[in-house]
């Protein structure tokens, strides 16, 4: 059968705008959704922190756990959404998808709040 793309001529910058395989359209929007689950997990575990939580002896210790988890939630929420748009503008025009910079993110940020529970539960364990 061949390959069913348009072709243009290698090296071109023609933009091919044709809609892709619409399994690649779902795969992206439930990687889209997949991400906007991990948000919404970030921002309720952000606030079950600050709101739930006892109080630690260090002022403002569970705000210091819960908000970067709130703030990354969000920021998360908003780039999944321009990295749906990259990765759907890639496939139209036939390129390779973009890297995303969503689970670095994450990861620093969840890193970040478990190292700061980790040592405010040092603390509250030392006295």
């Amino acid at each position: 059968m061949g390959d069913p793309r348009p072709s243009a001529a290698p090296g071109s910058d023609d933009v091919v705008d044709e809609d892709p395989d619409v399994r690649f359209s779902y795969a992206n929007e439930r990687t889209f959704l997949a991400w906007n689950r991990t948000a919404l997990a970030m921002v309720t575990a952000g606030l079950a922190v600050t709101q739930l939580l006892p109080p630690f002896e260090v002022p403002g210790g569970r705000r210091m756990i819960g908000l970067p988890l709130i703030v990354i939630g969000t920021m998360v929420a908003i780039a999944s959404f321009f990295q749906w748009q990259r990765n759907e503008a890639a496939m139209r025009a036939h390129r390779p998808l973009p890297k995303s910079m969503l689970p670095a993110l994450v990861a620093a940020v969840v890193a970040l709040s478990a190292v700061i529970a980790l040592v405010l539960a040092a603390v509250e364990g030392g006295s």
